[in-house]
């Protein structure tokens, strides 16, 4: 397995849709089991292709569980969703919200709180999955990343343009930082 970069706002290539993953091969299998290892080791609970750079409808995600025996602690939930589609939403909830891509942003983004969705698993076999609260905002997040929606979409224009300004200069002090590395 091996960690991947993941692409940061404002990398043109995460704005684009993605398109349907057409058969689960053993690259695809492989591409999960480097997502799920570049997701824990970024302290994400999810992450979607194209945030490693491919363009296709494939996400992970672990939004752990409390464990039913010890509610102090919690239980890993990994699951890999490949063409998902929400096919029933119930209730709204608030939740903020941050982004692997969009590094040091947290938005208050209202979603459904309890979802129906169908999906291929990392083994091309169809699944349907009732889920609710933090699996639920987990999955619609997730699912705008296939649809090159980002976490700056869902605040204000002022703001977006602040994030913006900020993440350029951002981007410039770690170009110019690795290039000193490299003298």
């Amino acid at each position: 397995m091996a960690k991947l970069t993941v692409l940061k706002y404002p990398t043109p290539s995460l704005k684009k849709p993605s398109v349907p993953v057409e058969k689960v091969t053993k690259e695809i299998q492989a591409l999960v089991k480097d997502m799920f290892e570049t997701m824990h080791v970024s302290s994400g609970i999810g992450l979607a292709a194209p945030q490693v750079g491919k363009n296709i409808n494939l996400f992970v995600m672990d939004a752990q569980k409390p464990d039913p025996i010890d509610p102090e602690k919690y239980i890993s939930n990994p699951l890999c969703l490949i063409n998902p589609k929400i096919v029933h939403k119930d209730g709204l909830v608030v939740f903020e919200e941050g982004c692997l891509s969009c590094p040091g942003l947290l938005v208050d983004v209202k979603r459904a709180k309890d979802i129906t969705v169908e999906f291929l698993d990392a083994k091309g076999k169809p699944q349907t999955l009732e889920l609710t609260d933090l699996e639920a905002i987990c999955v619609q997040h997730e699912m705008d990343h296939l649809q090159g929606i980002l976490l700056i979409d869902h605040i204000s224009r002022l703001k977006r343009e602040l994030y913006r300004k900020q993440r350029l200069k951002e981007k410039k002090e770690e170009m110019q930082e690795s290039e000193g590395k490299l003298i």
